[in-house]
């Protein structure tokens, strides 16, 4: 599997397990508020632990462009490197 694919796994699985939500409802296109039931504040937590426990950078002008799972799997490998 390649970086990408482990990515959208691990986003699937914190989906799964953070936000209780079923796997049958994550794809790469799954709008994150409209489709997965998130809202901003969700978000922005998700993205706090993200910098706490694999030091994710937060770059604020791009959170605000994220809508997607496949949106969030892009921000990881923008900015994992």
């Amino acid at each position: 599997m390649n970086a990408r694919g482990r990515n959208i796994q691990k986003v699937s699985e914190y989906l799964m397990t953070q936000f209780e939500i079923p796997p049958e409802m994550i794809s790469p296109g799954a709008h994150l508020f409209k489709d997965l039931g998130m809202d901003s504040i969700d978000a922005l937590d998700w993205f706090a632990a993200m910098h706490s426990e694999i030091g994710l950078p937060i770059v604020e002008k791009e959170l605000k462009m994220i809508r997607t799972v496949q949106d969030v799997v892009n921000y990881l490998v923008r900015n994992l490197r």
